[in-house]
């Protein structure tokens, strides 16, 4: 059962388009901290009485010790105008009329994309390190970032997203399923490929959930697994697809150690075979994948360190987890260097 508590704000920490985070004094006396989403719920000022969902904080989940603020109890209504009638987390009291670019730009949505090259990445914290890889090899192409509903649903609470775009590091963000708050909103992950490419103009694209993947310990029971079919989204809408490897060199847990155990969960269940970008031993033997050779992986922790960013996963940084951070760099590097093969490409004859 989810839990409520009231309490009262007592500053704003910080806000952006979509989200403030701020100071709470709860009943209790006890203090804590609150995520606001403003597009569902309008803001809150310092002395507003307000409701807490507190059950992620008091099952000790991954939401950083944060509550999520689920009324504002100094207003009696709120009438957020909507852009239409496409709902999302429908049927719920939180469902919002966000739109869908789907209605605005039909035919983009609709398109191939053409030999786009996608990667598919399967935990949050891997986008950043294929935007920098991919920046790092690219020539200021231009790259999407299609986030999905298989972890946090608005994309407002991504500080990492908001990093990268501040950066330049991705052009614009498409939010698919019931995840909501991109540039552009899309009923499905097929048709967001479509707008990323022909409204933003993205060279490529990448593609994953936002923070909180969910996981059990079992290979099927995870969000993660949604990466086998978007592998196969791709491949249908014209893409090339990439997997981004999701391994490790300081997970304690033995089932990610090396290459995790998803891995070979996700190739299990698509159908297609995705390249991947060939790592030391980890791609030995792999089933299922086209490895491809690298001449040089750029060194995760300088690229971090030009961009000002610091990235963790799982509450490890690049010298607590080398491997991981590689992996998903190296996918960016392989990003790019499709794009060059495809450039390099000779020209049918007239």
């Amino acid at each position: 059962m989810p839990n409520f508590r009231t309490g009262s704000v007592t500053g704003v920490i910080d806000e952006r388009q979509g989200l403030q985070k701020v100071s709470l004094e709860m009943a209790d006396g006890k203090q804590a901290r609150g995520y606001v989403l403003t597009e569902l719920i309008g803001d809150v000022s310092v002395g507003d009485e307000v409701i807490c969902n507190t059950t992620a904080v008091e099952l000790s989940l991954g939401t950083g010790g944060w509550h999520f603020v689920h009324w504002n109890l100094s207003r009696s209504e709120l009438d957020i105008a909507g852009p239409d009638h496409i709902m999302k987390m429908r049927y719920t009291s939180l469902q919002r009329d966000v739109g869908t670019s789907e209605l605005l730009y039909p035919d983009a949505a609709d398109r191939e994309i053409g030999g786009t090259p996608v990667v598919v990445c399967s935990v949050h914290s891997q986008v950043a390190m294929v935007a920098l890889g991919f920046a790092a090899a690219s020539d200021g192409r231009r790259l999407a970032y299609v986030m999905t509903d298989g972890a946090s649903l608005p994309l407002a609470v991504s500080d990492l997203v908001e990093a990268l775009a501040n950066r330049g590091l991705i052009c614009g963000t498409v939010t698919a399923g019931h995840a909501f708050g991109g540039d552009l909103e899309a009923v499905t992950v097929a048709a967001a490929l479509g707008l990323a490419t022909h409204v933003l103009d993205a060279d490529a694209i990448v593609v994953g959930m936002g923070p909180g993947v969910v996981g059990t310990g079992t290979e099927m029971g995870t969000t993660a697994i949604e990466v086998a079919g978007i592998l196969d989204t791709v491949n249908k809408r014209g893409g090339n697809p990439i997997l981004c490897l999701r391994a490790s060199s300081g997970d304690p847990r033995p089932r990610h150690q090396g290459l995790s155990h998803h891995m070979e969960a996700i190739l299990e269940l698509t159908s297609t075979v995705p390249d991947v970008a060939q790592l030391c031993k980890i791609t030995d033997g792999l089933i299922g994948v086209n490895p491809v050779a690298l001449e040089r992986i750029p060194d995760p922790a300088a690229l971090l360190a030009q961009a000002d960013l610091r990235v963790t996963t799982m509450g490890r940084d690049q010298t607590e987890d080398e491997l991981f951070f590689e992996a998903a760099t190296a996918a960016g590097i392989l990003l790019a260097k499709q794009l060059s093969t495809e450039s390099n490409a000779p020209t049918a004859p007239a």
